[in-house]
């Protein structure tokens, strides 16, 4: 029996099914991706490139269709979903218009007679594993600046978004990529170890929990392939002496819900000044009460969505729930519907002692977690006491004072007065248990490259 189905978690109906690929329909894959990386890697890039600004073209003839699609498969209000769907077409422009010069061979001195070239060349076909929080975006920074570098992609999505990853499918097709170049894979957990372990596939992409980072990372190095991993968070926000509370207080909390709160670098540890931390607080609660479970189709202004399925929303309240029990204090939200929905009420939790497993957990839904610090040192400790390392945020009227804060941070990424910056042009991972490897921006395009010594002698 196959889990790939649509299944809107408005309402816990499932609205569609697909069938798990047979071994010998990932055979075919496979062996297509590498047939069509020997022809592939030979057009040029300009060629390659052109192709890929087509793909975002058709993104945003699509739009419409991809946001409505992702709103039902995994319940992302409409609004978001077409923030998505823009983001995702200008990463896929970026590497479509900036892709060749990324790609350029580039002299090295050298103190042997001759030229030295160090060239940028594909490796192969590779593996993509896609989570279901942004369908489209994750998919679009892993595939497009591989596409425009040579390199054939298998991309095997998340089992609630069947539709969507068969739609992107047919986009790259109808965008001029060929038959191999780009395949969805509706596969199973032993299929993917197979597909990691094939000689033929030269790397692996995985954006997911650390869990999963852990087992999809063991595969990869037990086959010696590379891999990138971006996995989870539990991004600090801080928050030092700032003029208008309100505004950050409100800046927080827009982040921290947004999709449902289930984004990878969301800040989900907000840690404030105690000179400021009462009105903080008090101003998430206002933001946080009188909200009610809307249409993701159509939302009211004080709505709220879904989670991706009822069993993450039931994940979110056990987590609320233990913290509680653990000495936390739920200061308003956390209702999780008594139905087949997956609808749990923003909340926002306070109090959760560092001693307690709760601290240590990522809260994968709309759960403002606050701190209270009284000293710069201390919240710069307590944001760096964390298993992860993904993003981070200082905010401070001073901005000196905020850089010296973040340029602490055991982060891939710092921030300053903005909870996160992101861009097509802007890298994005992270260090310790988020991962490692990098995507978007320059950085995306040498991740899976031959970075190859080209010697000319004298």
């Amino acid at each position: 029996m196959s889990n790939y189905r649509v299944q809107n978690p408005a309402t816990g109906e499932i609205v569609e099914t697909f069938d798990e690929f047979t071994d010998a329909q990932i055979e075919g894959a496979v062996a297509r991706a590498t047939a069509e990386h020997l022809e592939w890697r030979e057009r040029s890039v300009q060629e390659r490139a052109a192709i890929v600004r087509r793909v975002a073209e058709l993104f945003e003839e699509r739009k419409d269709e991809l946001a409505r699609t992702i709103s039902l498969e995994m319940g992302k209000t409409y609004a978001e979903a077409v923030d998505e769907v823009e983001f995702a077409t200008s990463i896929i422009d970026y590497y479509g218009v900036h892709g060749p010069s990324l790609a350029t061979s580039y002299e090295i001195p050298s103190t042997i007679p001759g030229t030295a070239m160090i060239e940028r060349r594909p490796v192969g076909p590779l593996l993509g594993v896609m989570p279901w929080n942004f369908p489209y975006y994750q998919v679009a920074r892993f595939a497009a600046p591989n596409l425009v570098l040579g390199n054939t992609i298998l991309l095997k999505h998340a089992d609630i978004c069947g539709r969507s990853a068969l739609t992107i499918e047919e986009i790259m097709r109808d965008a001029g990529v060929p038959e191999g170049g780009y395949q969805a894979l509706f596969a199973s957990h032993g299929q993917i170890a197979s597909i990691i372990a094939d000689p033929r596939v030269q790397g692996v992409s995985l954006t997911g929990s650390d869990a999963a980072g852990a087992i999809i990372g063991e595969q990869a190095g037990r086959n010696l392939k590379k891999a990138v991993l971006e996995l989870g968070g539990t991004d600090a926000m801080v928050v030092l002496d700032v003029d208008d509370v309100a505004q950050v207080a409100k800046d927080g909390w827009d982040f921290r819900v947004y999709n449902g709160g289930q984004v990878c670098n969301s800040n989900k540890r907000m840690i404030v000044l105690d000179t400021v931390y009462d009105e903080f607080v008090a101003e998430l609660k206002k933001l946080a009460t009188g909200l009610v479970p809307g249409d993701p189709l159509d939302m009211p202004e004080r709505g709220y969505a879904p989670l991706s399925s009822r069993a993450a929303a039931e994940k979110v309240d056990a987590q609320v729930q233990r913290a509680i029990a653990e000495g936390a204090t739920l200061e308003v939200g956390g209702e999780l519907r008594d139905d087949t929905s997956a609808y749990y009420s923003p909340a926002v939790l306070t109090g959760v002692g560092r001693d307690t497993d709760s601290y240590r957990e990522e809260f994968f839904g709309p759960v403002a977690t606050v701190f209270k610090v009284s000293s710069d040192e201390e919240a710069l400790e307590l944001a760096n006491d964390s298993d992860y390392g993904l993003g981070g945020s200082v905010f401070a009227s001073d901005v000196a004072r905020a850089e010296r804060i973040a340029s602490r941070l055991e982060t891939g990424m710092t921030h300053v007065n903005i909870v996160a910056a992101e861009s097509a042009e802007l890298p994005f991972g992270g260090v310790k248990r988020s991962g490692f490897g990098r995507e978007m921006g320059p950085l995306g395009m040498g991740e899976f490259v031959n970075e190859r010594l080209k010697f000319i002698a004298k």
